[in-house]
């Protein structure tokens, strides 16, 4: 996949912004504008695609103190709209947001803790049929040389524990494990990996699950802000098969 952007400057001194970009991915090429516009504690960003969709938003900061408010929708699909309602304190986080259709659905994401644990739960119900559609509860604990997380997860069918650890004190190393059990099949997946910063501009990431897929990434920044990734996955048990790869390009102003 191969993405670029690029931002008029001369609209950004204004409070406005105009983008446009391309993406081909195999031999479909797709495109859209996007035109930004800022004034005192309103966004608004309003995007047309090549299929003739226009997506809006509009944003607006600190209705209350410590809030953000945004409505979106897309034209022709009217049942996409949502609003939202973003609330952030140094140590609590609470989002609500709202489907805006005849048939509602309600997202509700919290967290709460400090700097070294924290604590999150997500939920989302249907207030058509009156179910549950998700809900998720998680628990992070963060050091400077390492981080872990015990997440519960996919309706409290999957559970998944994973350890972080920082081999140096640059952070220019690190080693993770992670495994996950999903309770109605009885599937267990345990992964390996590890991250090296070849340099400022380079990472090099890899990971090996007990299924055996291998997967490796590389990332190179090109120019500031603007990365080339290289990535390749294939299946160690059956080497017969094809290993697959990727390419991107990201470009940002």
């Amino acid at each position: 996949m191969l993405a670029l952007a690029m931002v008029v400057p001369k609209f950004q001194q204004l409070g406005r912004a105009l983008t446009s970009t391309a993406v081909k991915k195999g031999g479909l090429s797709t495109g859209d504008v996007a035109a930004v516009y800022k004034y005192k504690n309103t966004l608004i960003d309003v995007k047309l695609d090549t299929e003739s969709n226009i997506s809006s938003t509009f944003t607006i900061n600190d209705i209350v103190p410590s809030t953000k408010a945004i409505a979106s929708f897309k034209v022709p699909n009217y049942s996409s709209g949502k609003l939202e309602v973003q609330y952030f304190h140094d140590h609590a986080t609470c989002t609500t947001a709202v489907g805006l259709n005849k048939s509602p659905v309600v997202d509700v994401t919290a967290t709460l803790g400090t700097p070294t644990i924290a604590f999150g739960v997500e939920a989302g119900y249907d207030t058509t049929s009156g179910t549950f559609t998700k809900y998720t509860a998680g628990v992070g604990v963060s050091k400077p040389e390492s981080c872990a997380s015990i997440i519960l997860g996919d309706k409290g069918d999957t559970i998944k524990a994973s350890y972080l650890h920082h081999l140096d004190q640059l952070k220019k190393s690190a080693a993770v494990a992670e495994i996950s059990r999903r309770f109605s099949t009885n599937e267990n997946t345990f992964t390996v990996g590890g991250s090296y910063a070849i340099d400022n501009l380079t990472v090099v990431k890899a990971k090996l699950n007990n299924h055996g897929k291998l997967g490796a990434v590389l990332q190179h920044q090109v120019i500031p802000k603007s990365v080339l990734t290289i990535a390749s996955e294939f299946d160690t048990l059956a080497l017969d098969k094809t290993p697959r790869f990727g390419l991107a390009l990201a470009l940002k102003p």
